[in-house]
């Protein structure tokens, strides 16, 4: 059975004030897959993810999420139809643990959001631990790790995450990609913007951002086949 199309983008236009940013850009990620978007900074990641959420408005083209033309929705509305973004800065550091999961799963009712927020302290048992402690108080992997499971409170259809390597130690972005492999394996779906390619790992397919167009759609196989992205990703002749 073919997998259902979460999340399509069409000809997406974006920018800020009167300097444009994406041209054109088509992306579509589908039910249960790991899509990973590679770009360097000043890409244009950022700035498609924001325009995916509703964060910056789309100049031109459209945006569907679950069969719907969600373009001019809010970003609420996206969000409670289970878009979640998850950004680079990921949590709000004057807030405790279970506060920021709060406001992650603030959709939830409360009795749902309690058996969210037990589940996830059983995933992530360190944060379970300090639950009333500052997100400040953590070092930069603890805070990632809060990051995903605030991005997780709300059991999000598809989670959207810009650069979840940065700021962190190779041991902590393996950590990371180890967690997010084991909700990969549960059925999330996953669109990661990153300039890491460890992040590989988890993609069924990949795309590149290049001065805000697509350059390569195709899977993580097919890239290694093609000379000019092995040179420009892998670093390999």
């Amino acid at each position: 059975m073919k997998a259902e199309t979460l999340l399509a983008a069409d000809g997406l236009e974006a920018g800020y004030g009167g300097v444009q940013v994406l041209w054109g850009v088509d992306i579509a990620v589908l039910e249960r897959e790991t899509v990973v978007l590679l770009g360097a900074n000043g890409a244009g990641k950022t700035t498609l993810l924001k325009t995916l959420l509703g964060l910056v408005p789309a100049w031109r083209g459209a945006i569907s999420f679950l069969g719907e033309d969600v373009t001019r929705w809010r970003t609420d509305r996206r969000v409670r139809r289970g878009l979640v973004y998850m950004s680079e800065m990921a949590v709000f550091a004057g807030m405790t643990i279970e506060e920021n999961i709060g406001i992650g799963g603030q959709s939830l009712s409360r009795s749902a959001l309690r058996r969210r927020t037990a589940e996830l302290y059983d995933i992530f048992p360190a944060l379970g631990e300090r639950k009333r402690a500052l997100a400040a108080s953590l070092s930069g992997g603890q805070r990632k790790m809060l990051g995903i499971a605030k991005a997780l409170a709300a059991d999000p259809r598809l989670l959207i995450m810009d650069e979840p390597s940065s700021g962190l130690s190779p041991l902590f972005v393996k950590e990371v990609i180890h967690v997010l492999a084991r909700f990969r394996a549960r059925g999330l779906t996953l669109l990661i913007a990153e300039q890491n390619i460890k992040f590989l790992k988890l993609a069924d397919r990949v795309y590149t951002l290049d001065g805000g167009r697509i350059g390569f759609a195709g899977t993580v196989a097919a890239m290694h086949e093609n000379d000019a992205l092995r040179r420009a990703y892998f670093g390999l002749r």
